[in-house]
């Protein structure tokens, strides 16, 4: 059987049943597969004829081929350089390099030519070649580098365990391994990523809607009628096993996949919004150069014509309306800040790198900008806020109590064996988990962390549910359900009183609310009276209380007649009889406490949503610290029977939200964001997204949920959610860092050139154009490299979340730009002005060389660039915080960058003459540059010191988003209703006391009247 064979068996278009192929069973045979068994793992040994070191599966793989996509082709680094180069104003300014360069090779091999002057004019043109290619070799370097670190993050999106029958046992393997000819099991929340054929369901409901497009959910069955699941789908309900027919790029969703390798990925929020400023400040920057090409040329003709000299020859006139146009150009280069976007870009692909070392694995890029702003956290218990390590501690089975592992021994040999066996059997059966060897190679329960927990508890008694499955007929499956909160099974019974018994456990509450009867400690089936299920109603809220999760157990016959009227939709639970009941541990996981804390010292609300009961859900949030005096905590059915302006004035104060189902979860995050609250989510369900972001388990996470959600916990820790804020708010702060520094440095230059160029004789600018490219090269890539790659710090905790309505450039921004780009212009125009005075560089008659008018330019230009490594560190804060050193040896990007700028600019100065227009200075005149630029870091703190707000002259805008009740008015409120309870209590103590004293007197009237 060939590719082609099997590709009609799940091709939508054209259906094709198994019976049409001859039959499931002509098709395991074709395969070399057995149905019991699944493939052999030392298949690839009997078709290698010697080979000792064949791979494994090598003929299945070379007929059917891998379950892995065939890598995308990726961007070549000189086709990153194209597309760097495809820019309006360097294509203008290499034109103008060009022209430049070809007049002035004229003049200096012309006939015109001095002899005894050397042919230098060439190298301006050159220069500014070099620095436009400098400026595109650094961006395409940047996205290559980009471009392969996302690369890595989607290899390691895509990389996951699926469950198997190999070797006739139940295994996790790897996903990129399962074979054609696999027997695959499918589970709720599984997202398939092959096609088969169904072989076994237990009413397994399918979601195609994303890999067909069509929205209706399909019921597989059996491998007669439906059943079909194609890659894609995604299992909403139900379980049992498939057999794989199509893996990798012949798979449905692989050619899906691979027809839509040519998409290219959306821009996020913050990207966008920053192209729109970029373009803004962009058309600023082109107005400038415009007025400054007219401005020079007029100026130009103007001196020429009233100059006592000949008027230029056209050579001339060439040469130096060029030189003006290269000046007009380099303007535009300078102003548009290209660098904006790329900062946006370096921020998130360096933030997403490191939260993968934080075991945060980054789906949504735009979920990385929106997370620092979050303001509530909808978070569910198992496995995020506990360890997810679960153990049967306490219990009460047939009413013979038993309080840890020995006690449970103790049980075994006090309970009646045919009651031992019914325990045994319900939980061996009833259940997906099985036992396999984990990643450090040990055995381990896989699955269902309650279900691994009771299997542990069956093993420490010493039964095999291995041998209990293979003795027992199971004949239906009801899954879990977030829903339900039971789970249960039929199996035929040929020693019971019946034919068949119903098994069922899940929610303590729930599972008893349908029992009928109970068994006693002497195994005798007793009817549950009110005051036997206040017994059991006890038992569980002690458990609760001591933060358990508590499990029901029951059972019961059923006759054949009666189970003909089962179907797989409607979980048959009524009249059970109770076994007992188990109370499972599962600890709160380090640093879940410190986290809750720092959560809240962020101004962020952490809410707990858990299928619970609401002590055990009590006692666990007191002891996480999101339970506080004044909180609100309810079941699911209480919130949901709610109106819904009750919900919306309940959900402020909420804090945890018992026995809670899906739908609750989704009305909780609905009515918080219709607050205007932006909202995390964790767990599983809709919730997820519909929330602002979604945080799924890595570990014990469905496939579903992974899709649904925006971050993946890689170790299903909450405290990997408090870093992965943590990083949305630093790369929030970088490119707002960023752009406080670039607004600088383009008001700065644009200014500066322009007047300088104006007010001088020959047209030129202080900075020259080659050394304006200098500069660009510094606040464009440079400066981006170094302000957006800084680790987050403990400081971005200690102020509340940025509002939605709050500026990109707040008011401590526009006071550092303004305040910086006035000073800088300011002091560039007093050193062009009187710097020949004070450098000492006049003459006696007050004129100067032109030696010395280099050196002053030099050191103009020295100055400027300082000025832009000083303001550099003061940039790193965006906030009144006067200390810009703080945590600057933990960001070793921004160290080297400044390394590389300071060597970058010695050379130029040092070395660098001819092509930028400056001559060395000694070092006097370095020390004294150096010593003027860092002046910016006095005028930053005067700055800082200056009034956060100026109501006077400018309204202030509330930046921080405000909590919906604040803590203390909560604790507050939460004081007064307990007295308010206090004195409601004596009231109603004294009214008793009132009314039994005047019943009383009244007794005795009647008496004494009788």
């Amino acid at each position: 059987m060939t590719v082609q064979d099997l590709a009609p068996l799940t091709d939508p278009t054209n259906p094709t049943l198994p019976r049409e192929m001859g039959g499931i069973d002509k098709i395991f045979q074709a395969l070399k597969v057995d149905s019991k068994v699944g493939l052999h793992s030392d298949e690839a040994i009997a078709d290698s004829i010697g080979h000792s070191d064949h791979q494994k599966f090598a003929a299945r793989s070379k007929a059917f081929g891998l379950n892995i996509l065939p890598a995308a082709r990726s961007a070549t680094f000189f086709e990153l350089v194209m597309k760097a180069y495809d820019d309006r104003t360097l294509i203008l300014l290499s034109i103008a390099a060009v022209a430049s360069l070809g007049g002035s090779i004229y003049e200096d091999y012309g006939p015109h030519h001095d002899p005894d002057e050397p042919r230098m004019g060439w190298i301006e043109g050159a220069a500014i070649l070099a620095a436009v290619s400098a400026v595109v070799f650094t961006n395409a370097t940047n996205n290559y580098q980009k471009e392969r670190q996302f690369r890595k993050l989607n290899a390691k999106k895509d990389d996951r365990q699926v469950k198997l029958l190999r070797d006739g046992r139940e295994q996790e393997i790897n996903v990129k391994e399962v074979q054609v000819g696999d027997i695959m099991l499918i589970e709720p929340g599984d997202l398939l990523a092959v096609d088969g054929i169904v072989l076994e369901s237990h009413n397994i409901t399918c979601d195609e809607s994303s890999a067909t497009g069509e929205s209706d959910v399909l019921m597989k069955k059996d491998p007669e009628n439906k059943c079909y699941v194609i890659s894609g789908s995604k299992v909403l309900d139900g379980s049992g096993c498939m057999l794989v027919t199509a893996v990798g790029p012949n798979s449905f969703f692989g050619k899906t996949m691979m027809a839509m390798r040519e998409a290219t990925p959306d821009e996020t929020p913050l990207q966008l919004k920053l192209d729109l400023l970029a373009e803004t400040i962009a058309k600023f920057g082109m107005t400038a150069a415009v007025a400054m090409l007219v401005t020079l040329v007029v100026k130009y003709f103007v001196q020429a014509t009233l100059s006592d000299g000949p008027f230029p020859s056209g050579a001339d006139i060439f040469s130096s309306l060029i030189k003006i146009l290269i000046q007009a150009i380099t303007i535009i280069v300078v102003a548009v800040p290209e660098g904006l976007p790329m900062a946006a870009t370096l921020a998130l692909a360096y933030a997403t790198t490191q939260m993968l070392k934080d075991n945060n694995l980054v789906r949504d890029l735009s979920a990385c900008e929106t997370m620092g702003n979050t303001t509530t956290v909808c978070s569910n218990k198992t496995g995020t806020l506990t360890q997810n390590k679960m153990t049967v501690v306490e219990g009460n089975l047939s009413l013979l109590p038993f309080a840890s592992a020995d006690g449970a021994k103790t049980w075994k040999s006090e309970a009646r064996p045919e009651i031992f066996d019914l325990v045994v059997e319900g939980i061996a059966v009833n259940s997906f988990a099985f036992e396999d060897k984990d990643e450090k190679g040990n055995l381990a329960f896989i699955g269902s962390k309650t279900e691994s927990a009771l299997l542990g508890f069956i093993k420490s008694l010493g039964a095999s549910y291995s041998n209990i499955r293979a003795d027992v007929k199971v004949t239906r499956m009801y899954p879990f359900s977030s829903f339900k909160k039971t789970m249960s099974c039929i199996v035929k019974s040929p020693q019971g009183k019946e034919p068949y018994r119903l098994y069922v456990k899940g929610a303590s509450e729930i599972v008893m609310h349908n029992c009928t009867h109970y068994i006693d400690s002497e195994g005798q089936t007793k009817t549950l009276d009110d005051y036997a299920r206040a017994k059991f109603d006890h038992i569980i809220s002690q458990y609760a209380d001591k933060a358990l999760l508590t499990v029901a157990l029951s059972y019961r016959d059923v006759s054949s007649s009666e189970y003909k009227k089962y179907n797989d939709e409607e979980t048959p639970d009524a009249k059970m009889i109770c076994l007992g009941i188990v109370g499972i541990q599962d600890p709160l996981r380090p640093g879940v406490v410190d986290s809750v804390h720092e959560f809240a010292k962020a101004g962020v609300t952490v809410r707990m949503i858990t299928g619970d009961n609401i002590q055990t859900a009590r006692a666990i949030a007191k002891n996480a610290g999101i339970l506080t005096t004044g909180g609100l905590s309810m079941t699911g059915p209480e919130f949901r029977s709610l109106s819904k302006e009750d919900q919306t004035e309940a959900v402020k104060r909420l804090q945890v939200l018992a026995r809670s189902s899906p739908t609750d979860k989704t009305i909780v995050v609905r009515r918080l964001q219709e607050l205007g609250e932006v909202v995390a989510a964790t767990g599983e369900g809709p919730a997820l997204k519909m929330a602002d972001f979604g945080f799924s388990m890595g570990i014990t996470g469905t496939e579903v949920a992974k899709e649904a959600s925006a971050i993946v916990l890689m170790d299903d820790n909450f405290s990997s959610i408090l870093k992965s804020f943590m990083w949305g708010r630093a790369i929030n702060d970088s490119v707002r860092k960023f752009l406080q520094f670039q607004l600088t440095v383009n008001i700065t230059a644009v200014v500066l050139s322009f007047i300088s160029a104006i007010a001088s004789d020959d047209n030129q600018s202080v900075p020259s154009a080659v050394q304006l490219l200098w500069v660009n090269l510094i606040m464009d890539t440079l400066a981006a490299l170094a302000l957006a790659t800084e680790p987050p710090s403990a400081d971005v905790l200690k102020r509340h979340p940025t509002s939605k309505t709050a500026p990109l450039i707040n008011f401590n921004m526009w006071k550092m730009i303004i305040g910086q780009a006035i000073f800088q212009i300011i002091l560039n125009l007093t050193l062009l002005r009187y710097g020949a005075k004070l450098f000492h560089l006049e003459s006696p008659d007050g004129t100067m060389t032109p030696e010395h008018l280099l050196t002053l330019h030099t050191m103009i230009f020295n100055t400027f660039v300082f000025l832009q490594v000083f303001n550099e560190l003061n940039c790193r804060r965006i906030d009144d915080t006067l200390n810009v050193f703080k945590n600057l040896h933990h960001n070793k990007i921004f160290i080297f960058v400044q390394v590389v700028v300071v060597v970058g600019q010695v050379m130029i100065i040092q070395f660098g003459g001819l092509a930028f227009k400056t001559t060395p200075l000694s070092g006097h005149q370095w020390l004294l540059t150096v010593l003027i630029g860092s002046l910016s870091l006095p005028v930053g703190l005067f700055l800082r010191l200056l009034p956060a707000k100026l109501e006077a002259i400018i309204p202030h805008i509330a930046e921080e988003h405000q909590p919906l009740v604040s803590p203390a008015r909560m604790r507050w409120e939460g004081v007064v209703n307990r007295q308010n309870s206090f004195f409601d209590a004596i009231h109603k103590q004294k009214t008793r006391r009132s009314n039994t004293e005047d019943a009383t007197k009244s007794l005795w009237r009647r008496m004494h009247h009788d």
